[in-house]
């Protein structure tokens, strides 16, 4: 009898794309918002949570690279135990693993500098930030985190393909487009157009079970110092009442828009 002989191949993808992507805990844009301790603290009681926007763009440009690629992606927020359940979201939604750097944050450079502390652990060929949070607006974030890590960085990203090593960008400018290329390691500020609200992955049962199971670690934070300090919060003043003009009154018109709106 003739012996046979089986071969088993084995294709072993040595270099997987790692990808973090950094996640802010904002507000609902329709939970009201107010202040406490004197307008010195934002007050979060009766607020509900939410993935920031611009955070859920580039976690879903992630999904879709871990899903051609099979890159790995972690997702990362800096804040207290009241954050899991957005982390848990993003791994419902397709991320491999989470991470929580236990800390109230003061300011931005807190929050890039604590990131950046992790980056430095780990080497991520791809981080993702949001062009900007829907809390504080502050858009630094992104900024900061690469020039601490000494990384070229993207802003207002609307497009990105990767081949290899080399990383063709768009991001959105005054009046256009602005087209790109780079390469990796790389920072990004995602924005709407990264991908599409229509595009935007929903957690099925599958993977909120699947959820349950995959890691989120608490990291203790490092000693760093805020660069800034909150000195009081302020609600924009109340608008006044509404002046109809009638449409053939255009010498009155110009009035109010020369003496009381003061735009002329």
């Amino acid at each position: 009898m003739t012996p046979c002989h089986f071969f088993i191949y084995i294709r072993i993808k040595l270099d997987i794309m790692n990808i973090l992507v950094c996640i802010s805990n904002v507000p609902d844009t329709t939970s009201k918002i107010n202040f406490k301790e004197g307008n010195t603290a934002f007050d979060t009681q009766g607020v509900q949570f939410i993935i920031n926007p611009n955070d859920e763009f580039g976690l879903t440009r992630a999904i879709w690279l871990q899903q051609k690629e099979g890159a790995k992606v972690t997702v990362v927020t800096v804040g207290d135990a009241s954050c899991e359940p957005i982390l848990r979201k993003c791994l419902a939604i397709g991320a491999d693993q989470a991470l929580r750097i236990d800390l109230q944050p003061q300011d931005g450079f807190e929050v890039a500098a604590q990131l950046a502390a992790i980056c430095k652990k780990e080497h991520f060929d791809l981080i993702i930030t949001g062009r900007e949070s829907i809390d504080y607006n502050g858009g630094m974030v992104g900024g900061m985190l690469a020039t601490l890590m000494d990384m070229p960085y993207v802003a207002n990203c609307i497009q990105l393909d990767i081949a290899s090593n080399e990383v063709g960008v768009q991001r959105e400018i005054d009046g256009g487009k602005e087209v790109l290329n780079a390469k990796l390691p790389l920072v990004i500020g995602a924005q709407k157009g990264l991908v599409e609200e229509k595009d935007l992955i929903i957690p099925n049962m599958r993977g909120i079970m699947q959820a349950r199971q995959k890691p989120l670690d608490v990291i203790s934070p490092e000693e760093i110092s805020p660069a800034s300090k909150v000195l009081t919060f302020e609600k924009p003043s109340e608008k006044g009442p509404v002046k109809l003009v009638d449409a053939d009154d255009i010498d009155g018109l110009i009035d109010l828009l020369e003496n009381e709106a003061k735009v002329l």
